[in-house]
């Protein structure tokens, strides 16, 4: 769809001095999620492996449990100024026998690119049970395969390389064996496009893995770890305090301030080997 980037004139100052020059912008487009025929959600994203992205957001969400519970994935009609398909609505149908999202959870379905979880009315209805609990997940990590992670991250990232505007989320193997990366404006889409990647290559329950993001671990990047049966989550930043109490509900090993060889451990240690 080549609408990753774009092109934007701007005016630099270096020393008091102004130069003008041309600057790469990483876009950010809504992206109308709608399972059969109806619509569930609606993000700002980059728009770019938005298959991968509705399905890892239906897996996060509870709705499907793998690639067998998703019948078919189509972009639906939807021009622009200029008549052209816009490929900003996408709809998933379920597999026959598939129960459809519950309605019963109030939502806004406007979701923004940085906080997917502010559209739910109440903090109960996003304590997901997930299907693919990782609590039991006897995988191990060395701390120097952790260490060397954020720097996979960021040789895989792209698009961050020519805007500096964008999150990143990887799947990797316990051993460090990058698995696939993705990036988005918005932290939980990137994670959404990772989840989304293995639910379609039937991967999903992701066992033995490590889920490495580029910002803070947040509630909600944990809750979608855990629904996916990922057994560590990795960020280069902070973890907010509620991440951390559902990381030891679910049996999530979290890592936190991932910086080179410095990191903390905050649940699930028993995971992490010197």
């Amino acid at each position: 769809m080549g609408r990753v980037t774009v092109r934007r004139p701007v005016v630099s100052y270096l020393r008091r001095t102004p130069r003008q020059r041309v600057d790469s912008l990483a876009v950010e487009e809504p992206l109308e999620l709608r399972v059969d025929g109806r619509a569930l959600a609606v993000t700002m994203r980059t728009p770019g492996h938005d298959v991968e992205l509705a399905h890892g957001f239906l897996l996060s969400e509870g709705v499907v449990r793998g690639l067998a519970d998703v019948a078919v994935a189509r972009y639906c009609a939807g021009a622009g100024p200029d008549g052209v398909n816009t490929y900003n609505v996408l709809d998933l149908a379920l597999a026959e026998g598939v129960a459809p999202p519950e309605v019963g959870v109030e939502r806004n379905f406007y979701t923004t690119s940085s906080c997917g979880v502010c559209g739910k009315a109440a903090l109960d209805a996003v304590r997901l049970k997930t299907r693919h609990s990782p609590a039991g997940d006897a995988a191990s990590v060395d701390v120097g395969v952790l260490a060397g992670l954020p720097d996979a991250l960021r040789e895989r990232q792209k698009v961050f390389a020519s805007t500096g505007g964008l999150h990143a989320a990887g799947l990797f193997t316990a051993s460090g064996e990058a698995l696939v990366v993705r990036e988005d404006v918005g932290r939980h889409n990137a994670v959404d496009k990772v989840l989304g990647w293995a639910v379609l290559n039937d991967r999903v329950p992701l066992t033995g893995t490590v889920l490495v993001v580029s910002g803070r671990a947040s509630f909600e990047l944990v809750q979608k770890a855990a629904m996916a049966g990922v057994p560590v989550l990795a960020a280069v930043s902070a973890p907010s305090s509620l991440a951390v109490e559902l990381a030891d509900e679910q049996g999530v090993t979290l890592v936190g301030f991932l910086r080179g060889e410095s990191m903390n451990v905050y649940t699930g240690h028993e995971r992490v080997t010197a």
